[in-house]
This record gives structure tokens, C-alpha cells and sequence, in this order.
């Protein structure tokens, strides 16, 4: 955690110090001017910080406006950098060709000004953009058939959340739009993959009871994400118990239609709360005639468990949350977002997840609750209809 925060942090102020040089170059800034900036952008890096030491200490509405000051700065800071690099690399060819065939073409250069106007033009509109954007619940709906489900039934449907990350930023309203996109599906089986809260978790009134309403005849599970034991594992298991989940930790059950195991996020055992769990040892001991669904948070397949689990069902890459990371997040986890089709019969599904982490902003990796449709293998597969958006990717 330390090296994350330390790396972070040394990126971001880098990020800062690139912005105030664009800065000073477009406008010719003095001494003042470049001094009051500096002083903001210092104010900025630091936000993250002084937005935990109000909400620790019960400051919970400045805490929440400075959340959105900081965070809205945060990403339109970042994608003005990644699109004013993108013209600073633009700029050099045609010095490269000028070089090469000895002519000065630097008037095709774009100016310090128009430079930075262009980076900020781009930054503000994709954050906008962004923001509503991120509001804008999807439902992804995907079939799985299967010779596994109960003597009588042919369908089985499960709905899917993860990574709301309540806290500060994500409340009520947004997880309105949540849960009207899981009640829209009449779930038989409800679960939520992990971080399901945030970092800041203090003050959380009126949203368990929201979860605690819906509650599907076979049941709702959940595990932990690594933000879980950010927040603070015991005050995190506890909002979620007392949202109506049944926490699965190392464990299974047998539902009644299906086998539901979950793990705990790796997170724990990085912070030496918890001991290794064999996934191999937990998934082996389930009945091999039903169907088994495995919440796990991170997708990342455990070579051991391969065909022991019918499905995997997984979030935490939010798909990059905000194009361009899409690529960053892809790096660390391959199995970025959607349906993977793996070894012995298995499946891996990766939610972009249904709220945000820091900015409340996405683009191009729009929210989601996935809605999962197991079917009897050979018998007649039809989509029921369900109010709301759907997203066209599958």
C-alpha cells in the first residue's frame, strides 16, 4: 500500500509539474502568477489526503465537496497531460523532417497557446462527458447454457454488481440507478464481486437498507474486494452484512438451484490479515452435478481450479474506468472486460463494474449490472425483456 501511495503520488505530482511548465509557456506567467499556480496544484496533490483527514474526522460534507473539486481536477489534469502529449509528439515530426530535408517547418508546429487550448478543450469535454456518463447504468446481458440446473428448471438468473465503491462520491442516487437495473431483471440470485465500498465509509446513511430490499429467492452473496480492507475490513463486513449478503470467504454453499464459493481479495493476505486460500481444495469439495458459480474479485484464473468452476464471475479493472488507462489496466490484467470462454468448460465474465473509484468520471468504459442467464442445454433460449438501456457489446 505504501509503495502504491508513494508511486501514486510521485506520478501525479509529475503530472502537475508538466501542466504548470504547458502553462507558463502559453501565457509567459511571472513570478506570481507561476508562484499561485504552483501553490494550487501543490494544494491539488495533496487533496487525497486532506479529504481522508476531514472524513476520519466526521467533516463529511467538506469532505465531500473537496472529493468532487479534487477528483474532477484529477482527471481532467490527466487526460490534458495524455492529450498534450500526443501533440508534443505531433509537434516533433516536423522538426524530424525539417532536419532531414533542410527546411525550417516549424510554422506546421502548433503554438505554445493553441497547444494548450486545444489539451484543455479535449480534457474538459471528455471530462463532462465523462461525468454524466458515468451516471448512465447499462445492462449487459449474457447466456450461459448448461446440463447443470435442477430436474424443472430451465432458467436461472443472476444478477451481478461490483465495484460501486460507496463512499464519499457514490451515494444514493447513483445507487438507485443501480438497483432499478437489478430489480428490472427479477433475480433469482443476487451478488456483488467485491468493493462494494470505498475507502471512506464513515458515513454510509440509507444505502444498506436499499440493498437489504431486494432479496432474490436463492439468495444474495457477496466477497471482498481490495478496497474492503482499505476502508477497514470489520467496518466493511459489517455494512455488508448488514445490507442482507451472505459473505463468502474462503467458503461455499449450496443455494438450492446452484453452488455459490467465493474468495477473499488477495489484498488481505498483501496486509497480512488473512492466510492463503486454496481455491483447488475449496471448489473440489462441491457437489460435481450443479452448476458452480466462483466470485472472485481479481480476473486471474488459477490454473489449479480450472474446470471446477462453471463460471467465475469477477470485477476491479473497471475496464480502465477512463480511456486511455483501458491500455494500463489491459497490461496488468489481459482479461480486461466481458466474456472469456476458457479450458475444461469454464467461463470467466469481468464486470467494468458499476460505479467509480476516485473521479466520478468514465469514458469509454461505461458503467454496468450484468444480468446472467443460465439456460437448460437444448432447450429453447429466449432473452426475456428488460426495461432500460443495454449496452450493444457483448
Amino acid at each position: 500500500m505504501i509503495l502504491f501511495l508513494a508511486t501514486f503520488f510521485t506520478i501525479y505530482g509529475s503530472v502537475h509539474v508538466y501542466a504548470l511548465l504547458k502553462a507558463r509557456t502559453a501565457f509567459g506567467l511571472g513570478w506570481a502568477g507561476g508562484s499561485a499556480l504552483a501553490l494550487f496544484m501543490i494544494a491539488m496533490t495533496a487533496a487525497p489526503f486532506l479529504i481522508r483527514i476531514l472524513e476520519r474526522h466526521g467533516y463529511d460534507l467538506p469532505a465531500r465537496a473537496l472529493s468532487y473539486a479534487a477528483y474532477l481536477w484529477m482527471v481532467a489534469l490527466f487526460l490534458f497531460f495524455c492529450s498534450s502529449l500526443v501533440i508534443d509528439l505531433l509537434n516533433l515530426l516536423p522538426r524530424l523532417v525539417g532536419l532531414m530535408i533542410n527546411m525550417d517547418l516549424s510554422p506546421l508546429q502548433a503554438r505554445p497557446k493553441l497547444h494548450f487550448f486545444i489539451s484543455l478543450g479535449l480534457a474538459l469535454a471528455v471530462s463532462a462527458y465523462g461525468y454524466f456518463d458515468a451516471k448512465d447504468i447499462r445492462t449487459e446481458r449474457i447466456t450461459i447454457e448448461t446440463t447443470k440446473l435442477p430436474k424443472g428448471m430451465d432458467r436461472l438468473t443472476i444478477a451481478q454488481i461490483s465495484d460501486v465503491h460507496l463512499g464519499l462520491i457514490v451515494r444514493c442516487s447513483r445507487l438507485d440507478r443501480i438497483l432499478d437495473a437489478v430489480k428490472a431483471a427479477k433475480p433469482d440470485l443476487f451478488v456483488s464481486t467485491g468493493d462494494l465500498v470505498d475507502a471512506q465509509i464513515n458515513h454510509l446513511p440509507g444505502l444498506a437498507e436499499r440493498l437489504r430490499a431486494i432479496n432474490p429467492r436463492y439468495g444474495k452473496f457477496a466477497i471482498t474486494g481490495n478496497h474492503e480492507y482499505y476502508a477497514g475490513l470489520d467496518r466493511a463486513l459489517a455494512f455488508t452484512k448488514e445490507a442482507g449478503f451472505t459473505l463468502l470467504r474462503g467458503t461455499a454453499v449450496s443455494s438450492g438451484a446452484i453452488n455459490v464459493a467465493g474468495v477473499d481479495d488477495p489484498a488481505g493476505v498483501q496486509m497480512k490479515i488473512d492466510k492463503p486460500a486454496s481455491e483447488k481444495t475449496l471448489l473440489s469439495k462441491l457437489p460435481k452435478d450443479k452448476f458452480t458459480l466462483f466470485l472472485k474479485h481479481q480476473p486471474r484464473i488459477d490454473p489449479e481450479a480450472a474446470g471446477l468452476f462453471d463460471l467465475q464471475l469477477s470485477g476491479h479493472t473497471h475496464k480502465g474506468q477512463i480511456f486511455p488507462f483501458t491500455y494500463l489496466s489491459a497490461v496488468t490484467y489481459p482479461m480486461n472486460a466481458g466474456r472469456y470462454d476458457l479450458a475444461k468448460g469454464s467461463v470467466l465474465y469481468v464486470s467494468r463494474g458499476s460505479g467509480t473509484w476516485g473521479p466520478p468520471v468514465r469514458f469509454l468504459a461505461p458503467p454496468e449490472v450484468t444480468i446472467i442467464e443460465l439456460v437448460r442445454k437444448g432447450g429453447r433460449v429466449e432473452t426475456p425483456k428488460v426495461k432500460g438501456k443495454r449496452d450493444k457489446r457483448r
